[in-house]
Order: C-alpha cells, then structure tokens, then sequence
C-alpha cells in the first residue's frame, strides 16, 4: 500500500473527523472509500461516454429504427395481438 499526502479544506475535514469518530473508522479508511466509489462512478461514465459514441456512429450509417415501428410496436405491449421488436 501506497502512502498519498492530501490537504483538505476545512469544511472537508471537520465533517470527515466527525464521522470518522461516529463510525469509528479512520479517516483513511472513509477517504479510501470515498475514492474508491468515485473511481468506480468514473468507470460506469466511461463506458457510457464510448457507448453514446457507438450509437451516434451507429446512426451515422443508417443503422436505425423508424420512429413510426417503435411507436406500433410499443402501442401493442399489453395487447393480444404483441408485436416482435421492430429490427434495423
């Protein structure tokens, strides 16, 4: 394990020594976790970021579903007669 020196501002650093005494956890410990949930955030942005771009690069060839099918497609949920998912 690596060691990082931070300086926190003191409206960081009250709240974190409060509830690092309430928790009774170190502050370590609460600013390693604290970090860990924003890099996995960071992750999942990521990933959503290159999926927008596949899907505009997807549209940008044609590849897409007429609004009119998805509009009949939706419209027969919850009918007898259910329509297969309109394709590309």
């Amino acid at each position: 394990m690596s060691i990082t020196s931070v300086r926190l501002t003191d409206d960081v650093e009250r709240p974190l020594e409060h509830l690092s005494k309430k928790m009774d956890r170190s502050k370590s410990y609460l600013i390693n976790q604290a970090v860990r949930e924003f890099l996995a955030r960071q992750s999942i942005e990521e990933s959503r970021w290159e999926q927008t771009l596949e899907a505009i690069d997807s549209i940008n060839k044609g590849n897409a579903v007429d609004e009119d099918d998805v509009n009949a497609w939706l419209n027969s949920w919850g009918t007898e007669q259910v329509m297969d998912s309109p394709k590309v």
